[in-house]
């Protein structure tokens, strides 16, 4: 049993997560604001978060939408904790004719553009992605330049910065990134599994890519689609804290589609108190994660 409380993070509706696949997922920031409200109130701490567009429900970076979504959550719960996406911005779709060359579906952009929202909102955390790695038939690019540029901003903003991990590689950049001074030590760390061509979901891959953590980091893992739950206990046992929600997994059993975040998060909740565990409040996850 672990001296200290477990922190559950709810990913709210993420980039690939389509509409058509779950017509719960949230959209508009009404939407997503009360997703993040109810996720708390069945468990989470942490709320991770993209924004869609209201009309078409694709992705978007939009400022003001980020903006309407903070400031819904903050009416209602000042002790949540916000954690704002980074991610988008870094596919590569290489043309047919020329891989040189982008093709319809590239979103590749200068980094300070990928942390803009971060710098005029000040989030409690922003996701910081280390991957560099195949997509489906795309490429996810986060070069450790870029990377050492957005976090320089994400410092200079006073926001933590989750480093999303996928793969052995990126675990050793951001090593090498903290040694340099560009990201401060032990860090906040989560292990990504399950994404084809990144780390699998066993426990065999989890232990190792725990064991290559600096002493001191604070960790959580999840699993994609159904090695969601599975992660949640592994996650657990390994001495780390969990995520789980819609932009990783739709369905709350197999061929089920789930109720909502809130559903998905009870489950964890539920595993981790099964397990033994006891559930980190908001205020104890601020504690735990040295916020403010």
């Amino acid at each position: 049993m672990h001296s200290r409380k477990t922190i559950i993070t709810c990913a709210l509706t993420g980039n690939l997560t389509k509409p058509e696949q779950h017509p719960g997922l949230p959209i508009t920031p009404e939407q997503i604001a009360r997703s993040a409200l109810d996720a708390a109130a069945a468990g989470a701490s942490v709320v991770h978060i993209h924004v869609r567009d209201p009309a078409t429900g694709t992705p978007s970076m939009e400022l003001s939408l980020y903006r309407e979504v903070i400031q819904r959550i903050r009416e209602t719960d000042s002790q949540l904790i916000i954690n704002l996406t980074t991610g988008p911005g870094g596919r590569f779709v290489p043309s047919e004719d020329d891989p040189k060359v982008a093709a319809a579906g590239t979103t590749l952009m200068r980094p300070e553009k990928r942390v803009e929202h971060i710098a005029a909102l000040r989030p409690d955390i922003c996701s910081l992605d280390l991957n560099t790695m195949n997509s489906g038939a795309q490429v996810v690019i986060n070069t450790p330049r870029n990377v050492a540029r957005m976090a320089h901003i994400i410092r200079e903003a006073g926001v933590k910065p989750e480093l999303e991990v996928f793969d052995t590689g990126d675990i050793h950049l951001a090593l090498d990134l903290i040694k340099d001074g560009a990201l401060d030590g032990p860090g906040l760390w989560t292990l990504v599994t399950g994404v084809k061509y990144g780390f699998s979901s066993t426990p065999e891959t989890l232990l190792y890519a725990r064991n290559l953590l600096p002493a001191g980091a604070v960790w959580s893992a999840f699993g994609i689609g159904r090695f969601e739950f599975p992660i949640v206990g592994q996650a657990w046992l390994a001495g780390g804290h969990v995520r789980v929600g819609l932009e990783d997994n739709i369905y709350i059993s197999r061929g089920v589609l789930a109720e909502s975040n809130a559903q998905l998060v009870a489950r964890a909740r539920d595993i981790v108190l099964a397990l033994g565990g006891e559930i980190a409040s908001a205020r104890e996850a601020r504690d735990l994660l040295e916020l403010p």
